[in-house]
């Protein structure tokens, strides 16, 4: 671990001192290609086919994508997520195939009605880093019509619920990422989940630097306001690497704070489907080199795969499936 790319965000002077030298660590700039809640009915150019994500995964690793989060979607919906290990283990080497170095990250958030042991079994298909959300959370949204000519079209369907997550449930998850070597991406949705991992780090589930993830502009989450993304970069721990993400129009103006910041930031059509109002992003790709160019002008280096593999503690050789 560098002293020169993990260090104490929370200390102004020395953001100052990177700031007039130029040092702030590269920036890891991981892609979210594609989630599974939305697909083709909200952006026709969101990859939902094993061979979509791999190409638009090779697109962004092109233009500075040093990782990938990945939703397998379920052949017989596609509007769905994949519950099947098998399945993630195939588009894992598709995409290692094509990506030789990327880091792979496999979401465990599955899909509505999934159980804990149902989410865990992602796991099996030996990603680099998986996602663990640190706590519960409230949705209220409407999801536009499938209509045919899309695989498995649908209804609108009406969606207000709660996901239930307990602290057991948090524990679960960290045991097993533990126990196979796999890095907790961990997801904070607000403040209050930094106690789960304080209870985490409690269980010595946890191995520096720690990877944490502000999702900002998610119902029921903190609001995505420049004041509570500093909040939250107050109270991260230390060391960490954390990541900035922006649902919908959110995600260009929080990125490009934690850009400023010093942190890493998350886009992909997971998260937004727009390239402005009214425009409809063509690719992950095009998101991808907007941040990139944003980040060179504001005098930041691109992390390589294999720099941000240093910097998240990761081993230096990639995964193989």
């Amino acid at each position: 671990m560098s002293e020169n790319t993990v260090w104490d965000y929370r200390d102004p002077r020395e953001w100052m001192r990177r700031v007039r030298t130029s040092s702030l660590p590269p920036m890891i700039v991981a892609c979210a290609i594609t989630g599974g809640v939305q697909g083709k009915e909200a952006n026709p150019n969101l990859p939902e086919t094993p061979e979509e994500q791999v190409e638009q995964t090779y697109d962004a690793y092109r233009v500075g994508a040093a990782m990938v989060h990945t939703h397998v979607r379920d052949p017989k919906q596609r509007f769905d997520c994949s519950g099947s290990s098998e399945e993630y283990r195939q588009v894992n080497a598709m995409i290692r195939e094509k990506c030789p170095d990327i880091i792979i990250n496999n979401t465990t958030g599955g899909s509505w009605g999934m159980t804990i042991e149902e989410r865990l079994t992602v796991l099996d298909a030996n990603p680099e880093v998986a996602t663990l959300n640190m706590g519960p959370d409230m949705v209220k949204m409407t999801l536009k019509e499938r209509k045919a000519p899309l695989e498995h079209p649908r209804p609108a369907v009406h969606i207000d619920t709660c996901f239930p997550t307990s602290y057991a449930d948090i524990t679960a998850f960290a045991v097993e990422m533990k126990r196979r070597g796999i890095k907790p991406e961990m997801e904070l949705y607000n403040t209050g989940q930094y106690w789960g991992f304080d209870d985490l780090l409690a269980q010595e589930l946890l191995t520096p630097p720690y990877m944490i993830q502000f999702v900002t502009g998610y119902p029921s989450g903190t609001y995505p306001t420049p004041a509570n993304l500093l909040s939250w970069v107050g109270e991260l721990p230390h060391p960490s690497v954390y990541f900035v993400a922006g649902i919908g129009q959110f995600q260009l103006p929080m990125v490009a704070m934690g850009i400023l910041l010093g942190g890493h930031i998350r886009v992909g059509m997971e998260d937004n489907v727009y390239a402005r109002r009214g425009q409809l992003l063509k690719s992950n790709a095009e998101i991808v080199e907007r941040v990139v160019r944003i980040a060179r002008d504001l005098n930041r280096e691109i992390a390589t795969p294999a720099q941000a593999r240093r910097m998240l503690g990761l081993s230096s050789a990639p995964s193989k499936y």
